[in-house]
């Protein structure tokens, strides 16, 4: 029973990231995403990425990300929106700056979406 209200849980997250992946496009002129399927797997993409990469990243740039009072993870968030746009059939940012601007509609319609929908601990 557990097990499945995890993968409810989980598939209930990617739904959601999912919906912010089509959102944040819709607001963003520099980016384009083709298909629901396109934005299932950017938002698997970015999932798997923020997972693994991210915080590599992260700890690679910590000097350059202190000295900016982390604003540098803005900058690290775009190249990895630009990197799911190099991977993700069906999803294209226009460039840098598109990517940047990208990432912080992203997180804010995620964010928002969470709090609406979002699974609520027991």
């Amino acid at each position: 029973m557990d097990t499945m209200i995890i993968s409810m849980r989980l598939l209930l997250k990617w739904l959601v990231m999912t919906v912010a992946v089509l959102i944040a496009a819709y607001f963003i002129p520099g980016v384009r995403v083709a298909s629901f399927f396109s934005a299932l797997m950017v938002a698997l993409f970015l999932g798997i990425v923020n997972l693994f990469l991210k915080p590599v990243l992260i700890l690679i740039t910590l000097p350059i990300n202190i000295l900016t009072l982390g604003l540098f993870t803005f900058v690290i968030n775009a190249v990895l929106i630009l990197l799911a746009s190099y991977f993700v059939r069906g999803f294209q940012v226009a460039g840098f700056w598109w990517a940047l601007l990208y990432g912080i509609v992203l997180s804010i319609v995620h964010y928002f979406l969470n709090v609406i929908v979002g699974p609520r601990e027991n």
